[in-house]
């Protein structure tokens, strides 16, 4: 409990500010539309089709995200080379840009007219428009948050627990798969659903890869525009309780232990 001394009062006072600065828009946009408002808006099918298809390609970004991006994780947290500063930096360049410059620079490069769009669409991969072309930008837009994850998760993993794997027998494979991944996992699982949370909501270069089909921010944003806050917020209610169960989710995962799983430690022997 917080001692009622001027400084005391400065944080509670500074720490209330700003969840009442998050929170009091947020709660008004919920309580706001009525109980037969929002069962009329998750009955229609439109709007279950847009929910539906943002949790499908999220999940697909976080997945490609998991799959890629630890092996690029392991590396930047395990060794020191040139350019890792640069590489890092490159990494975090898609939290940083504006969202619709990422879907024109998507566009550049693979869109129609362009080399490698030409290629893609020979081999029948189109982006433009496409369930394909959402999930290339929700994993662009994603992919930093589990990075960096990861790469934290790795980092609280002694690598001398990799040597000793290696000097009972174990290969350097085996000691990555049955020593360091399994310190690592939760870190790693909440660096995945950070990835999906974020793919989500994303809407500036969504709308410009690939209006249709619609994800619910575009779903969203055209409601709004078309019909007003009555049609646009049950909609963006039930986007927001989706997002609050990941994070709910997030925290539930990370609240145990950080990046150290599994009480019984890690198997150190064994070959590939």
């Amino acid at each position: 409990m917080l001692k009622r001394d001027p400084f005391s009062l400065a944080v509670g006072f500074s720490g209330s500010t700003i969840l009442l600065f998050i929170l009091l828009p947020l709660l008004q946009m919920v309580v706001q539309p009525s109980l037969p408002d929002m069962a009329e808006t998750i009955r229609d099918p439109a709007v279950r089709k847009a929910i539906g298809l943002s949790l499908f390609t999220s999940g697909m970004a976080a997945v490609i995200a998991l799959v890629l991006g630890t092996p690029l994780a392991y590396i930047l947290a395990r060794k020191d080379f040139w350019g890792k500063r640069v590489v890092e930096s490159v990494i975090d360049l898609p939290i940083m840009i504006p969202h619709p410059v990422i879907g024109i620079a998507i566009l550049s490069l693979a869109g129609r007219g362009h080399w490698l769009g030409d290629v893609l669409q020979a081999l029948g991969v189109k982006l433009m428009g496409t369930t394909t072309g959402i999930v290339v930008v929700l994993t662009f837009v994603g992919v930093p948050f589990y990075v960096n994850a990861a790469k934290a998760g790795f980092e609280v993993v002694p690598a001398r627990l990799e040597h000793v794997a290696r000097t009972l027998g174990a290969s350097r494979s085996s000691a990555f798969y049955r020593v360091t991944l399994p310190l690592a996992f939760r870190s790693l699982l909440a660096g995945t659903i950070m990835c999906m949370a974020r793919a989500i909501s994303e809407f500036g270069a969504v709308v410009i890869v690939a209006y249709h089909p619609m994800v619910a921010p575009v779903l969203i944003y055209e409601r709004f525009t078309a019909y007003g806050l009555k049609y646009s917020q049950p909609v963006a209610v039930w986007l927001i309780l989706v997002s609050l169960f990941l994070f709910l989710l997030l925290r539930i995962v990370t609240a145990r232990g950080g990046g150290m799983a599994g009480r019984s430690g890690p198997n150190l022997g064994g070959r590939a």
